[in-house]
């Protein structure tokens, strides 16, 4: 086979598997939504109660998402799952920086209840800048500034001229 056939195979090859993929989180939300539609509250006026109509429609929608998982078994080969993750990990590698950027988005969430918004703010700047930024010391001391303004100066704005106070913190 050409390389050019290959390359149209493999691509064909991961479209399946990421359908695969897409069929599985559509089957897990769908179950997930029908088991919380159970703690919908009965009234005693009606004798299905009001959570009968979406656990109808979720069970409706697990179901036709087992079949295309199934559908989607059929028609991937193999080899094709070794593939898919090899090409998944160099992906993953070359776009690295997205993955810190949302890690760090993903701690800085995390810390605003407990540092307050001023501080987790200022670490959460000064860490990106650090991270996507040259690091020289004139580009260092802008850093600092750029986050201090943006997160301390951003608290004051907030507090004294719109008189709405950001999370303080714990400590």
């Amino acid at each position: 086979m050409s390389d050019a056939g290959y390359d149209k195979q493999q691509a064909r090859e991961a479209g399946e598997i990421a359908r695969l993929l897409s069929y599985v989180l559509i089957l897990l939300a769908s179950v997930g939504l029908f088991v919380s539609a159970t703690a919908i509250p009965t009234s005693r006026f009606e004798k299905l109660g009001a959570g009968a109509f979406p656990k109808i429609v979720f069970a409706g929608i697990a179901l036709v998402a087992v079949i295309a998982i199934i559908d989607a078994l059929r028609k991937i080969p193999a080899g094709a799952y070794g593939r898919f993750a090899c090409q998944t990990v160099a992906w993953a590698r070359r776009r690295y920086l997205v993955f810190v950027v949302l890690a760090t988005l993903a701690v800085y969430l995390l810390a605003i209840p407990l540092l307050g918004f001023s501080v987790a703010s200022f670490l959460f700047i000064l860490g990106l800048e650090l991270v996507l930024m040259p690091r020289r010391p004139a580009t260092l001391l802008v850093a600092v500034i750029v986050a201090a303004v943006f997160s301390f100066g951003l608290n004051w704005l907030f507090a004294e001229v719109f008189t709405v106070f950001l999370p303080r913190g714990v400590l």
